[in-house]
């Protein structure tokens, strides 16, 4: 049976050999990953008993903004409705019910996003990536 957590006090050994599933997440690191959890508003976590099977997470205004990010699911689990579920916390979560918008980034799932209601229509969004700008200096 698959139960969901919003602590954030994971192993980050844990949650680092599920971002080694992603191409998005290569090179994450357990010290990382530990000041990432500790900086982050909230986070939902799916669990098979002690294995961690899904996350994500969201930064926040609480009032205008949230961004959702590094939505995960083990690929033993997925088609599962894990992903769904983790989403839907986050949307509905007490805590975010006056946010205006969500917002995420996604490179390959905006079909799977686009059934959850989000839509790529109103993209404004933009990108400034510090390792390629490192490069230049």
């Amino acid at each position: 049976m698959i139960t969901f957590s919003e602590k954030k006090d994971i192993d980050p050994a844990q949650l680092a050999t599920l971002y080694a599933q992603a191409p998005w997440a290569t090179g994450r690191t357990p010290v990382e990953i530990r000041e990432m959890l500790t900086q982050t508003d909230l986070a939902v976590s799916a669990w098979d008993g002690a294995r961690l099977v899904g996350f994500g997470r969201v930064l926040t205004d609480y009032i205008y903004r949230a961004s959702i990010w590094d939505v995960i699911v083990d690929r033993d689990y997925q088609g599962q409705d894990i992903g769904t579920q983790l989403v839907q916390r986050m949307l509905h979560h007490p805590s975010l019910k006056r946010v205006e918008l969500f917002w995420l980034c996604t490179r390959d799932k905006q079909a799977f996003y686009e059934k959850l209601g989000f839509s790529s229509k109103e993209q404004t969004g933009m990108v400034w990536a510090r390792a390629k700008h490192a490069q230049a200096e």
